[in-house]
């Protein structure tokens, strides 16, 4: 069925708009949904938001995203429980000697944590927190840093998740022969402006010489007086829970940097295969700790338990996000978008207006993947009917979808970073956004330009 152009883009109208009022993702979300199922069906919107809410809960993607997530979180529970990541602060504090080494060191280590965006995401915010809180930097700001290696990175390296999941695509979609996918993906490398841009304005921002902007002027401003948590954001209850126990003896800093090193290699030895990579590291981490006599077996399952307790809330968004994404799909408003471009595009043109539709929709749906698979056929008929160059429009295809990585507020990058840096989803994304403008602008102009 087709709807009203209006009625398309209300859901997700609504959902910003509330966002931007309420500051709280959860509720926006949910409204947006809400709707959009009343659009859908309104003799039974209920129908709507059950039907999707089991679709969404059966997905494979969704399941991955939640066991990579729940087991990132008990990783992350067994390392500050036991005090390894405050052992790996004050190790690093001697060879950090100030706020601009300590950025510098989060943007370098996100770039090692290429292997996929949620690894980045989740590792880097939760080692590199305590050392930015001691040199008064704002959670904001370390989330911006995180997250800007974190999508960003992914997409230009093509041995990530990121890389493999393209390339697989664009051999689904007649764009590379079979096998072929991955040299393709690396042919776009080059062209994906916005994914360089984001991730190369990061130094310009910590040296100084990109000015601060909007909230991340305030939040830095805010640091510097000693509040470097935001307001809003209660990390009270997670102190509680994975503070209370300490490491009998001197905890040692390699207990913290050895599970990272295994989480990033494991992944790689499977096949990029990060959910593997999460079972194996968890698995032998735990080991390690009994072994040593850090944890006993019940008191490592117990932390496990509770870091599984500190990923509920991010996922609760993120499965919301889904939801949303599932009813915008219902209602066609991706391939609405992208239809809309049919009769103002030209071969040259094609690239520049591919990221500014595909990057729009990214960012309302919150979905960097999920809405490819969707587009990426419509894409590919529009380039090859006006004959454009089919590298340059993955490249702009794929910019985009990082633009939504890293600039929505509620999604899956967006939740989990600033769940591992310390603030909200709301706050790490306003305060980024005009970061991810800055770049999206310079993507706009390379296309334009090229």
């Amino acid at each position: 069925m087709e709807y009203p152009t209006l009625l398309v883009y209300l859901p997700t109208f609504i959902v910003l708009a509330l966002a931007l009022w309420s500051h709280r993702a959860i509720e926006s979300i949910l409204a947006g949904v809400v709707v959009g199922a009343i659009i859908v069906n309104p003799g039974n919107p209920l129908s709507i938001i059950s039907e999707g809410s089991l679709k969404v809960m059966m997905d494979d993607t969704v399941a991955w995203v939640i066991l990579v997530c729940t087991c990132m979180g008990s990783l992350i529970a067994l390392l500050i429980s036991t005090g390894v990541a405050e052992a790996f602060t004050q190790s690093s504090i001697r060879y950090i000697k100030s706020k601009k080494g300590a950025l510098y060191v989060t943007w370098i280590l996100g770039i090692f944590l290429f292997v996929d965006d949620y690894l980045n995401s989740l590792a880097a915010g939760a080692a590199m927190r305590q050392i930015t809180d001691k040199y008064k930097t704002s959670r904001e700001m370390l989330a911006y840093i995180v997250d800007s290696t974190a999508a960003p990175v992914s997409v230009l390296i093509p041995i990530s998740t990121w890389g493999v999941f393209f390339a697989a695509l664009l051999e689904e979609n007649g764009l590379a022969a079979e096998g072929q996918g991955i040299w393709v993906y690396i042919q776009s490398i080059p062209y994906m402006f916005y994914a360089w841009a984001a991730f190369l304005l990061v130094p310009f921002v910590i040296s100084g010489r990109f000015p601060l902007i909007g909230a991340m002027k305030a939040a830095e401003m805010r640091a510097a007086s000693g509040q470097c948590v935001p307001p809003g954001f209660d990390n009270s209850a997670e102190s509680r829970q994975l503070m209370g126990r300490k490491m009998d003896g001197k905890p040692r800093a390699w207990l913290f940097i050895l599970p990272l090193l295994m989480l990033a290699s494991s992944t790689m030895y499977f096949d990029l295969d990060f959910l593997r990579g999460v079972y194996f590291t968890l698995a032998v981490t735990i080991a390690l700790m009994v072994f040593k006599k850090v944890l006993s077996l019940p008191e490592a399952i117990n932390v496990c338990i509770e870091g599984f307790k500190m990923m509920i809330e991010p996922l609760t968004v993120l499965i919301c996000a889904f939801l949303l994404k599932e009813i915008n799909d219902q209602l066609g408003l991706a391939q609405q978008a992208i239809e809309s471009l049919r009769p103002f595009v030209t071969a040259e043109y094609l690239p520049v207006l591919i990221f500014i539709v595909m990057a729009a929709v990214s960012f309302a749906t919150g979905s960097n993947w999920g809405v490819f698979v969707i587009i990426l056929p419509i894409v590919v008929s529009l380039g090859h009917g006006l004959d454009a160059n089919m590298t340059i429009v993955i490249g702009a295809t794929l910019s985009a979808s990082t633009f939504g990585s890293h600039a929505c507020f509620y999604s899956d990058a967006t939740v989990l970073t600033a769940q591992a840096s310390g603030c909200t989803p709301f706050q790490h994304a306003y305060s980024q956004l005009p970061y991810a403008l800055v770049a999206a602008t310079f993507a706009i102009i390379g296309y334009l330009i090229i």
